[in-house]
């Protein structure tokens, strides 16, 4: 006999990329129990908030971190399970089945991950202080009990919710932030969002990610990751753990089960490192100036004289230095950097391979051949292939 045909109702923002991820994650439940699920996620979020007295329903799982949400099915006789930020203060949890994402161990992902590089000074970039950013405010302790504990100083900004109309300021306030900043240091900025407005501030003010300034956000988001000239590092939380999580849950509540525990706090998929962090010490100025050239501009295939008229200082001198400071030569980094980018690219994109070449300065797809040969024995295809395969085993095993 087949089980009962529920309706169920979703509230989250769909054009949150949290949200979204949350929501896969519930889809992923309904699939391998084979749920008799009919679910509703409303296409204009802000209407559905204004009707949440009336949903004709049989079950909920909504997004707690908007207090609107929470006050408005604070009584509601309909089983609902909560999603959102984890708490220290056990007043803020609701007294319903409660799945969060660990703002500590977020938090502490992204700090031990800088101080492994090698950095010594750390700031925080965060949101106001307002009910709709609660998350906001645990990861800045985390931060704060993090480096007062190791002695360091804790550099804090609250940076204004960003608009059209206020765009502009908020910029402007940002990079006097930046700017007062002692170097080199790294940077945990709340979420995957606010990190790329540091990013391309730090581009503004001619300040070099990652030697002067290491940058790392919060939610590892696939569609923007891309969207500055540097690659942003990023600790990706257990979204789709959580949405499984929450479904299973809503499933024991419908079926007359008591849930096995109240909350339920899911711990960070791991730090995605990319150019953003890959901080090193690097002491020499004219290194720097050239690491940070060679990162910019090493896919539009300069060569090392490019490089050295860029320092201005002359060849042998800055091959000496670079040699003392990396322990290989200019030509070797030009050739890791363009040769890192395309593994990236192959994979986490669908781009043809002699897109690809193209887009990292080699003069053919023959040459990219040559170069994947030379360095793995195997084809850029093959290469693919095998990423795929290993991404694959590492979901199935998560």
């Amino acid at each position: 006999m087949f089980s009962k045909r529920y309706s169920i109702r979703l509230l989250f923002n769909a054009n949150k990329v949290y949200d979204r991820q949350v929501v896969a994650g519930i889809g992923e439940y309904l699939q391998s129990a084979q749920c008799d699920w009919d679910i509703f996620l409303e296409e204009d979020f802000h209407s559905a908030k204004d009707n949440l007295a009336d949903l004709g329903c049989d079950g909920i799982i909504a997004d707690y971190d908007d207090p609107l949400i929470q006050q408005a099915l604070h009584n509601s006789t309909i089983p609902v399970v909560a999603v959102g930020s984890s708490y220290r203060d056990q007043s803020f949890y609701p007294n319903i089945p409660y799945v969060a994402t660990d703002n500590d161990a977020l938090v502490e992902c992204a700090y031990q991950h800088l101080k492994k590089s090698g950095l010594r000074q750390f700031a925080f970039y965060g949101l106001p202080d307002e009910d709709t950013c609660r998350y906001s405010l645990e990861r800045e302790r985390a931060y704060r009990d993090l480096v007062l504990k190791d002695g360091f100083t804790a550099h804090v900004y609250r940076g204004k919710n960003t608009a059209h109309s206020t765009w502009s300021q908020s910029m402007a306030q940002l990079k006097a932030w930046l700017k007062s900043l002692p170097q080199p240091i790294g940077i945990i900025a709340v979420t995957d969002s606010r990190a790329r407005h540091l990013l391309q501030c730090c581009e503004h003010l001619g300040i070099f990610v990652p030697d002067q300034t290491a940058v790392i956000g919060i939610d590892n988001e696939k569609m923007a990751r891309y969207l500055n000239r540097v690659s942003l590092s990023s600790v990706g939380q257990g979204t789709h753990q959580m949405g499984y999580r929450a479904a299973h849950s809503l499933h024991q509540m419908l079926q007359g089960q008591a849930s096995e525990a109240k909350q339920f706090v899911i711990g960070p998929t791991g730090v995605f490192s990319r150019q953003s962090s890959d901080f090193k010490s690097l002491q020499d100025p004219n290194v720097i100036q050239a690491m940070h050239y060679i990162r910019q501009n090493a896919c539009r295939g300069i060569k090392v004289e490019q490089v050295v008229d860029y320092v201005g200082i002359s060849r042998s001198n800055l091959e000496k230095r670079f040699l003392e400071e990396h322990g290989y030569s200019i030509h070797h980094e030009l050739h890791q950097t363009k040769f890192n980018r395309a593994k990236d690219l192959l994979r986490t994109t669908t781009l043809a391979s002699s897109e690809i070449a193209t887009l990292c300065g080699y003069p053919s797809l023959q040459y990219l051949y040559t170069v994947f040969n030379k360095n793995l024995q195997q084809t850029p295809r093959e290469y693919r292939l095998q990423q795929a395969n290993q991404d694959a085993e590492t979901t199935e095993e998560g």
